[in-house]
Protein backbone atom coordinates (compact mmCIF):
# COMPACT_ATOMS: atom_id res chain seq x y z
CA UNK A 1 0.00 0.00 0.00
CA UNK A 2 1.05 3.34 -1.11
CA UNK A 3 -0.23 5.94 1.18
CA UNK A 4 -2.90 6.70 2.95
CA UNK A 5 -4.77 9.90 3.48
CA UNK A 6 -6.96 11.18 6.08
CA UNK A 7 -9.56 13.90 5.50
CA UNK A 8 -12.62 14.69 7.42
CA UNK A 9 -13.60 17.90 9.65
CA UNK A 10 -11.53 19.37 12.57
CA UNK A 11 -11.99 17.08 15.37
CA UNK A 12 -12.76 14.21 13.26
CA UNK A 13 -10.04 11.81 14.56
CA UNK A 14 -7.66 12.37 11.83
CA UNK A 15 -4.04 12.53 13.83
CA UNK A 16 -5.35 10.53 16.66
CA UNK A 17 -6.33 7.69 13.98
CA UNK A 18 -3.22 8.58 11.74
CA UNK A 19 -1.00 7.85 14.57
CA UNK A 20 -2.40 4.69 15.51
CA UNK A 21 -2.93 3.21 12.67
CA UNK A 22 0.44 4.05 11.29
CA UNK A 23 2.07 1.98 13.94
CA UNK A 24 -0.56 -0.67 13.69
CA UNK A 25 0.09 -1.01 10.54
CA UNK A 26 4.15 0.15 10.86
CA UNK A 27 3.85 3.40 8.48
CA UNK A 28 5.38 6.54 8.50
CA UNK A 29 2.72 9.25 10.03
CA UNK A 30 2.55 13.25 9.16
CA UNK A 31 0.27 15.55 10.48
CA UNK A 32 0.17 18.49 7.71
CA UNK A 33 -0.90 20.83 10.25
CA UNK A 34 1.50 19.57 13.08
CA UNK A 35 4.17 19.85 10.11
CA UNK A 36 3.39 23.38 8.70
CA UNK A 37 3.76 24.47 12.24
CA UNK A 38 7.25 22.70 12.85
CA UNK A 39 8.03 24.57 9.64
CA UNK A 40 7.24 27.69 10.19
CA UNK A 41 8.25 27.69 13.46
CA UNK A 42 4.99 29.00 15.16
CA UNK A 43 1.12 27.72 15.55
CA UNK A 44 -1.32 27.63 12.46
CA UNK A 45 -3.05 30.20 15.11
CA UNK A 46 -0.32 32.38 14.80
CA UNK A 47 0.25 31.83 10.71
CA UNK A 48 -3.82 32.57 10.55
CA UNK A 49 -3.42 35.82 12.42
CA UNK A 50 -0.42 37.22 10.60
CA UNK A 51 -0.78 36.24 7.59
CA UNK A 52 -4.00 35.05 6.66
CA UNK A 53 -5.55 32.05 5.40
CA UNK A 54 -4.61 32.54 2.02
CA UNK A 55 -1.47 31.91 2.96
CA UNK A 56 -1.58 28.87 5.08
CA UNK A 57 -3.72 27.43 2.10
CA UNK A 58 -0.62 28.10 -0.21
CA UNK A 59 1.35 26.28 2.68
CA UNK A 60 -1.03 23.29 2.58
CA UNK A 61 -0.92 22.60 -1.82
CA UNK A 62 3.42 23.35 -1.48
CA UNK A 63 3.73 21.33 1.75
CA UNK A 64 1.32 18.20 -0.03
CA UNK A 65 3.10 18.76 -3.47
CA UNK A 66 6.14 17.84 -1.33
CA UNK A 67 4.33 14.85 0.46
CA UNK A 68 3.46 13.13 -3.44
CA UNK A 69 7.34 11.82 -3.36
CA UNK A 70 6.63 10.01 -0.10
CA UNK A 71 5.38 5.75 0.31
CA UNK A 72 4.36 3.48 3.28
CA UNK A 73 2.94 6.69 4.76
CA UNK A 74 -0.08 7.89 6.82
CA UNK A 75 -1.15 11.24 6.59
CA UNK A 76 -3.51 12.86 8.21
CA UNK A 77 -4.37 16.35 6.20
CA UNK A 78 -6.09 20.09 7.90
CA UNK A 79 -10.03 20.55 7.70
CA UNK A 80 -9.56 22.78 5.06
CA UNK A 81 -6.62 21.25 2.39
CA UNK A 82 -9.69 19.15 0.42
CA UNK A 83 -11.27 22.13 0.12
CA UNK A 84 -8.78 24.29 -2.21
CA UNK A 85 -9.40 21.94 -5.68
CA UNK A 86 -5.70 22.29 -6.85
CA UNK A 87 -5.00 19.98 -4.24
CA UNK A 88 -7.55 17.39 -5.11
CA UNK A 89 -5.29 15.90 -8.09
CA UNK A 90 -2.33 15.32 -4.91
CA UNK A 91 -4.55 13.49 -3.41
CA UNK A 92 -5.54 11.09 -5.74
CA UNK A 93 -2.04 10.51 -6.99
CA UNK A 94 -0.50 10.40 -3.23
CA UNK A 95 -2.81 7.56 -1.87
CA UNK A 96 -5.94 6.13 -0.57
CA UNK A 97 -8.26 9.09 0.60
CA UNK A 98 -10.70 7.77 4.00
CA UNK A 99 -13.07 10.95 4.87
CA UNK A 100 -13.51 10.25 8.57
CA UNK A 101 -16.77 11.18 8.83
CA UNK A 102 -18.59 12.39 12.01
CA UNK A 103 -21.62 13.95 12.85
CA UNK A 104 -22.35 17.64 14.33
CA UNK A 105 -23.34 16.48 17.79
CA UNK A 106 -20.10 14.37 18.38
CA UNK A 107 -17.84 17.50 15.99
CA UNK A 108 -19.32 19.96 19.33
CA UNK A 109 -18.58 17.98 22.17
CA UNK A 110 -15.13 17.29 20.77
CA UNK A 111 -13.93 21.01 19.86
CA UNK A 112 -15.14 22.28 22.70
CA UNK A 113 -12.68 24.97 24.30
CA UNK A 114 -10.65 24.69 20.67
CA UNK A 115 -8.73 27.38 21.27
CA UNK A 116 -6.14 26.42 18.76
CA UNK A 117 -8.90 26.42 16.02
CA UNK A 118 -8.53 29.91 14.23
CA UNK A 119 -11.73 29.21 11.81
CA UNK A 120 -14.03 28.35 15.15
CA UNK A 121 -13.23 31.73 16.91
CA UNK A 122 -15.85 34.48 17.33
CA UNK A 123 -19.28 33.21 17.44
CA UNK A 124 -21.19 30.31 18.85
CA UNK A 125 -19.50 27.22 18.18
CA UNK A 126 -22.28 24.54 16.92
CA UNK A 127 -23.62 27.71 13.97
CA UNK A 128 -19.58 27.73 12.85
CA UNK A 129 -19.56 23.78 12.31
CA UNK A 130 -22.91 23.87 10.88
CA UNK A 131 -21.68 26.56 8.18
CA UNK A 132 -18.02 25.04 7.14
CA UNK A 133 -19.85 21.42 7.33
CA UNK A 134 -22.35 22.84 4.51
CA UNK A 135 -19.01 23.85 2.90
CA UNK A 136 -16.96 20.82 3.29
CA UNK A 137 -18.96 17.58 3.32
CA UNK A 138 -19.87 17.43 -0.21
CA UNK A 139 -16.21 17.97 -1.16
CA UNK A 140 -14.85 15.29 1.51
CA UNK A 141 -17.45 12.88 -0.03
CA UNK A 142 -16.18 13.19 -3.42
CA UNK A 143 -12.72 13.22 -2.89
CA UNK A 144 -12.40 10.21 -0.37
CA UNK A 145 -12.21 6.79 -1.99
CA UNK A 146 -13.77 5.71 1.66
CA UNK A 147 -16.22 7.05 4.33
CA UNK A 148 -15.84 5.94 7.96
CA UNK A 149 -18.40 7.30 10.16
CA UNK A 150 -16.71 7.33 13.48
CA UNK A 151 -19.33 8.46 15.54
CA UNK A 152 -19.65 6.32 19.07
CA UNK A 153 -16.58 4.75 18.16
CA UNK A 154 -13.40 4.55 19.98
CA UNK A 155 -10.12 5.15 18.79
CA UNK A 156 -9.24 1.49 18.49
CA UNK A 157 -12.52 0.50 16.99
CA UNK A 158 -11.77 3.05 13.82
CA UNK A 159 -8.52 1.47 13.46
CA UNK A 160 -9.79 -1.91 13.28
CA UNK A 161 -12.29 -1.08 10.72
CA UNK A 162 -10.04 0.58 8.84
CA UNK A 163 -7.50 -2.08 8.63
CA UNK A 164 -10.31 -4.17 7.62
CA UNK A 165 -11.47 -2.52 4.97
CA UNK A 166 -7.64 -1.14 3.62
CA UNK A 167 -7.01 -4.74 3.83
CA UNK A 168 -9.79 -6.01 1.87
CA UNK A 169 -9.34 -3.61 -0.85
CA UNK A 170 -5.48 -4.80 -1.63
Amino acid sequence: MKNIILIGFMGAGKTTIGQKLARRLAMDFVDTDQQIEKEQHCTIGKIFRDKGEVQFRRMETELLSRLSGCEHTVISVGGGLPVQTENHEYLKNIGKTVYLKAEKETLVERLKGGAGRPLLQGGELEHKITELMQKRESIYERVADTVLKTDRKSPGQIVDELERILCDEC
